[in-house]
């Protein structure tokens, strides 16, 4: 049976509204996903699905600035911002919530958590994501980021250079574009359904290095704190997260368990969707 799927909206940080689908009923415990940069909820569709098929409500947000939540005036892009956000979504749910982030959405739930003194979640998933962040590997996602601020001309155009950067076959349909692409009514143009300013001040290396350094040190005192069940999963062929970074986590994180997803790079859940889902779905089973 498939579950019900009702839209939401939820209070963000400084009174921006969050665009959310709840698969599941309402009354179920919570599992909240939080997308990578870039992306939309709409990544997390299947693996909602099957959360909620457990007897769970999975959440999936659209992150500040992208998809079809609210873009503050200004750009309100920090780590500190997402973690505010992920503090509101938090005092509008009835229990602690199992929290699921790939990438963005990771940083943002180790951040959070490391500002608050209480355990605050019930689980955490940490999609491809840990402490230690390869620097050549960010650089890399941030330049394929930053390659077309005009967009492209056709769904085709933009499935081929996604094709391109990800070494993934293009796709036999296009419309799962449609969900982080928007077409411009002006020029007709696709465009990806974020805030292009989510990069300023994220493209100049030095400052991208100082920035890194400054971001471990945050995200491992944020992963010391974790006293819930946490796993990480890992593309096997991730550009962010090395088999060290890894193993400082574990460290830092010594109940934490770990899953590499083989053939997957970071972009885990569009990589490889079933075993990615088998691993959440073991991981949350255990949970109950």
């Amino acid at each position: 049976m498939i579950p019900s799927q009702t839209e939401k909206r939820l209070r963000g940080g400084h009174g921006l509204m969050l665009a959310a689908t709840r698969y599941g009923a309402s009354d179920r415990p919570p599992v909240v996903f939080l997308h990578g940069a870039g992306q939309t909820r709409h990544a997390w569709a299947e693996t909602a699905g099957a959360v909620a098929g457990l007897g769970w409500q999975a959440i999936c947000v659209d992150h500040r600035g992208h998809g079809d939540s609210d873009w503050p005036d200004g750009p309100d892009y920090d780590f500190d911002h997402y973690a505010d956000d992920i503090d509101e979504i938090l005092e509008q749910l009835d229990e602690p919530p199992v929290m699921v982030g790939a990438s963005l959405g990771g940083i943002a739930i180790l951040v959070s958590h490391g500002r608050q003194p209480a355990q605050r979640y019930r689980g955490v998933v940490l999609v491809d994501i840990t402490p230690r962040i390869d620097l050549a590997g960010a650089k890399r996602i941030l330049g394929f980021m930053a390659a077309n601020p005009e967009g492209f001309a056709t769904l085709e155009e933009a499935s081929a250079r996604i094709a391109e950067y990800t070494g993934r076959p293009r796709p036999d349909r296009l419309d799962g574009l449609a969900q982080v692409l928007r077409q411009d009514p002006r020029t007709g143009r696709w465009r990806w359904h974020w805030d292009q300013r989510f990069l300023h001040g994220r493209l100049d290396g030095h400052a991208l290095d100082e920035r890194t350094t400054e971001l471990h040190q945050r995200l491992l005192r944020g992963a010391r704190t974790l006293m819930a069940p946490t796993l990480l999963v890992r593309g096997g062929r991730s550009e962010l997260v090395t088999p060290e970074a890894v193993d400082e986590l574990v460290r830092a994180v010594p109940h934490a368990r770990t899953v590499d997803v083989a053939g997957a790079g970071h972009m885990v859940a569009g990589d490889a969707n079933d075993p990615f889902t088998a691993a959440v779905c073991e991981f949350i089973s255990s949970l109950r």
